[in-house]
């Protein structure tokens, strides 16, 4: 189980944000899964106040998805504290506020893991998006900018916690880092020694069940937060369910999911844009396939809805 505020999971994960990737559609594929809560694709405090962005699918709810929990990027309180009071009235459960985001355009905007730099900004935003909603909000942070410091993630923690923030979603890297080397999960068991009265959430290299398990056990943190594991790969949520060892899916199942998530998808973009856009998901999909390059060969060609369709079926056995 894994309480954030007034939030009850009835197990310790859930699916990430994941900018370009969690929309409804894979959202409702992880939910079919069992993930008990997913998180829209990360959103611009700005682009929030501006109607248009709820046209995109995705970052507008649907009414059959609860909970779920929208993460939001910003450097200014006031922006922040109005795009959370909209986002909740659009139907969002939880807010994340992003203070990890390592890319390189966000950091250059002074955003994401840049205001780990800046723990007063850092903050008067929790405090201001805190004021502003009646929805648990949580914070997503990496352990450091760089590596020279651990002072101000230790810093905007004790006063997070102080303010009553509802989960702290550590990801063990720095933000210099990205994505490179491995995720440092040693370092939440400390997080969680120095707060354990408050939830922490790992995050972070989780590509297995195996793996998820074993962190959540080591490191004593209260759950795990899925992101890029969980991209053509909603099995990772059955399989932390089942709490058994891993069976890969068989050709037909895969084939199946497959062509339901891109049904969803089409269905969201346009049979003109579909099979274009879904290439990155095909991509992950077809790491399960024995034949893994000819298979997303294949699917790359198709140019129309019905050419994928007959294509996964030629190449999945359905």
């Amino acid at each position: 189980m894994l309480k954030i505020g007034n939030i009850i999971l009835d197990v310790p994960f859930f699916q990430a944000s994941l900018s370009g990737y969690s929309d409804y559609a894979m959202r409702a594929i992880a939910r079919d899964f069992g993930a008990p809560l997913t998180f829209a694709g990360v959103m611009l405090a700005k682009s929030v106040l501006h109607p248009r962005l709820f046209r995109n699918p995705l970052f507008k709810p649907g009414e059959d998805e609860h909970p779920v929990g929208a993460q939001l990027l910003g450097e200014d309180p006031e922006t922040m504290a109005k795009a959370a009071n909209l986002l909740r009235k659009t139907g969002y459960d939880l807010i994340d506020l992003n203070f990890a985001c390592p890319t390189p355009k966000v950091v250059r905007r002074k955003r994401g893991g840049f205001l780990l730099n800046d723990p007063d900004k850092v903050i008067a935003i929790y405090n201001a998006v805190r004021e502003a909603v009646d929805c648990p909000v949580t914070m997503k942070l990496r352990m450091s900018f760089d590596n020279q410091s651990y002072d101000n993630f230790w810093d905007i923690c004790s006063r997070a916690v102080a303010g009553k923030v509802d989960a702290l979603i550590v990801h063990p890297r720095t933000v210099c880092q990205r994505f490179t080397g491995s995720a440092n999960w040693a370092f939440l068991t400390e997080v969680k020694k120095q707060f354990p009265g408050t939830i922490i959430i790992g995050s972070g290299d989780l590509f297995s069940a195996e793996t998820i398990k074993n962190n959540i056990k080591n490191t004593g943190v209260d759950g795990a937060a899925i992101a890029r594991g969980a991209i053509g790969n909603p099995w990772i949520f059955s399989q932390l369910r089942d709490g058994k060892d891993f069976v890969p899916p068989t050709l037909t199942q895969q084939g199946q999911v497959i062509s339901k998530h891109f049904d969803l998808f089409s269905k969201l973009y346009g049979d003109k844009k579909a099979a274009r856009y879904f290439r990155k998901f095909s991509v992950a999909y077809c790491k399960h396939h024995p034949q893994r390059k000819k298979a997303q060969e294949a699917l790359f060609s198709a140019k129309t809805t019905e050419e994928f369709l007959a294509i996964v079926k030629q190449w999945y056995g359905l």
